[in-house]
Formats: structure tokens, C-alpha cells, sequence
């Protein structure tokens, strides 16, 4: 199976088992976590990359590809991922060396999907 698409079903499936048996607080995190995403004073897209920079900082590769995924599905282009990518690493230094090699290796995936 494509792994993006695996990814997206299993967060999807985690995300209903969390739904499930969470209560008020935690679903009022995921919902702010939603949330806050949302156009406002800067576009969603903006506040994707910058999502996408904090994900990269904090090396979690799940977030990472969760932002890839949406960065791309909000049309960012391949100049805006790059300088992205430049900033996580001058914020995180040579340790995210890794991180942003899966990333780039799935935003070539995307784009040759075209999911």
C-alpha cells in the first residue's frame, strides 16, 4: 500500500479510537488542534508551515508527514516547502538531517501521486 495513503487510514482509525473513549479535555485539545489551523489573521497555509517547522524542530515524524500531507493539499509550492525545510533546519540543527530527508522524500511521492 502507498504509505501516505497508509498513514492517513491509520490516523484516521487511531483518531476515532481516541474519539471513542476521551473525554472532555482531550477532545477539546484535538479540537483546538483543529482549530487553530484555520484561516484567520494568517491564511492556513502559513500556519501549516509553521507547523510543519515546530514538527521538524521536535523531530515527530508522524507530525512531519501530517503537515507534509497538508502543506501540499493547500497548494504550497516546491520553493515554499524548501525554504520551509531551511528554516526547521537552522532552528534544529544537523539532527533534523534525517526528518527532512523523509520529508522531502514524501513530497516527491505526493507530487508524483498527485494526490
Amino acid at each position: 500500500m502507498d504509505p501516505i495513503k497508509e498513514f492517513k487510514q491509520e490516523r484516521e482509525s487511531l483518531n476515532a479510537v481516541i474519539m471513542k473513549y476521551g473525554k472532555t479535555n482531550i477532545k477539546r485539545f484535538f479540537n483546538l488542534d483543529t482549530n487553530v489551523y484555520k484561516d484567520g489573521e494568517l491564511p492556513a497555509q502559513t500556519k501549516e508551515l509553521l507547523g510543519l517547522v515546530a514538527s521538524l524542530v521536535l523531530r515527530c515524524d508522524d507530525c512531519i508527514l501530517y503537515h507534509t500531507i497538508t502543506c501540499f493539499e493547500q497548494g504550497v509550492t516546491d520553493e515554499a516547502f524548501e525554504e520551509t525545510m531551511s528554516i526547521g533546519l537552522v532552528v534544529g540543527g544537523s539532527i533534523t538531517i534525517p526528518h527532512i530527508r523523509r520529508a522531502f522524500k514524501h513530497w516527491e511521492e505526493l507530487k508524483t501521486a498527485g494526490v
